[in-house]
């Protein structure tokens, strides 16, 4: 696997992100398109996996105040799974993040992967409560 995670710079990298978001998000797990697709793609700073140019995973980061950042739409292809590639996408984005000058993620996480955001360090904030016809918990991490 030479699976390649960086920030999307360029419109095929940030096509390819998007890509993915459509897939898991729209595809997979049914949320419908205007939602997925909010309008704040443009206000965000992207990062995708590729693996040998193929686009595997995705997330973005919005900064929402001064130093803290909320960290959206992560996705990794459903077949892709298990392999460490939302933890790598994760570690990319924390690390942009602070060279950013954040020092602070909020996050609203599906409830189904709450466990995989808690081994890498963020904290849950709040009750169960509904988005997209999803289950999602809000969570926060310090830099």
């Amino acid at each position: 696997m030479s699976v390649d995670v960086r920030v999307a710079e360029c419109e095929t990298d940030r096509e390819a992100a998007l890509a993915v978001r459509r897939a898991v998000f729209i595809d997979e797990q049914g949320v419908p398109e205007d939602i997925e697709m909010d309008g704040r793609d443009d206000e965000a700073v992207h990062f995708v996996a590729r693996d040998d140019g193929d686009p595997v995973g995705a997330a973005r980061l919005r900064e929402v105040e001064p130093g803290v950042g909320k960290v959206e739409r992560v996705a990794v292809i459903a077949d892709r799974r298990g392999e460490g590639l939302g933890r790598r996408l994760m570690k990319r984005l924390e690390t942009a993040a602070a060279d950013r000058g954040i020092d602070r993620l909020v996050m609203h996480a599906q409830t189904h992967v709450e466990a995989f955001y808690e081994r890498l360090g963020y904290e849950t904030t709040s009750d169960v409560f509904e988005e997209a016809g999803i289950d999602h918990v809000e969570m926060e991490k310090g830099l």
